[in-house]
């Protein structure tokens, strides 16, 4: 069955490789080129998940798609620990769905641009959403230059006509991860991720006018990580903005 009911968090554990140095992002991307950002909430204890997880995997390699995987903690409870998995991405998946009026959260969900919510195994479905929202393109262009000790993250003026402050969302990703599940439903299955969000913060308004951040590498991951995607989002968890994304995962 698709659809869970959220289940209270566990502890996670986390398996993943050494991080990696990377350099700043490109130049933003000319208008109507800017990528829309998906983002699939799963887990390794959800039978369903392992064909959404694929498919992002494919939307990684497209140019014009932030591709992101958030692994969530309320499937703990049912056999098997994901060893990806962190609070702050089911908490980000809750928030959503309170946004968009849901009655609960399932897996495997995706989020496109944070305006609109598809069945993560549901491909056509996928496909014709992200089509869909293709004129809600982030179109406000970010720079991030990574030194061995600053993040500073560059964010354009709008065009004076946002009607609301912005969060500025850091989130730290693993370009793959490889997990031989022990317990629960994919019980002996070698399952693959891609992107995935190892841990994010909210650091910063963006209120519409050209603005510098700097920002202590060192304050900001503690995790294994070897990619970093700046996200420019109304009212929170509203529409994404503004979306870069730097190091092995674009």
């Amino acid at each position: 069955m698709t659809f869970r009911l959220l289940i209270p968090a566990a502890t996670f554990a986390i398996l993943v490789a050494a991080p990696v140095a990377f350099a700043g992002s490109p130049p933003p991307a000319p208008p109507g080129e800017a990528p829309i950002v998906v983002e699939l909430f799963t887990s390794q204890g959800c039978s369903d998940c392992p064909p959404a997880d694929a498919l992002l995997g494919e939307l990684a390699n497209r140019k014009d798609v932030i591709a992101l995987t958030l692994p969530v903690t309320y499937w703990d409870m049912m056999g098997w620990k994901d060893t990806l998995a962190s609070e702050a991405n089911t908490v980000r998946q809750k928030a959503y769905a309170k946004q968009m009026g849901r009655s609960g959260v399932y897996t495997p969900q995706i989020i496109v641009n944070g305006l609109a919510d598809v069945v993560g195994g549901r491909r056509d479905q996928v496909m014709s959403t992200i089509a869909a929202h293709e004129r809600d393109k982030p179109n406000i262009p970010i720079r991030v230059d990574v030194s061995p000790k600053v993040v500073q993250i560059a964010i354009a003026g709008g065009k004076g006509d946002e009607d609301t402050d912005c969060t500025i969302w850091v989130m730290h990703t693993l370009n793959h991860a490889n997990v031989k599940v022990g317990e629960g439903e994919n019980k002996g299955r070698s399952l693959s991720y891609t992107n995935i969000v190892r841990d994010l913060k909210a650091v910063g308004l963006w209120k519409g006018g050209a603005m510098t951040l700097k920002l202590p590498r060192k304050a900001l991951s503690s995790t294994p990580h070897d990619g970093l995607v700046v996200l420019l989002q109304r009212d929170r968890y509203g529409q994404i903005v503004g979306a870069t994304m730097v190091g092995k995962g674009h």
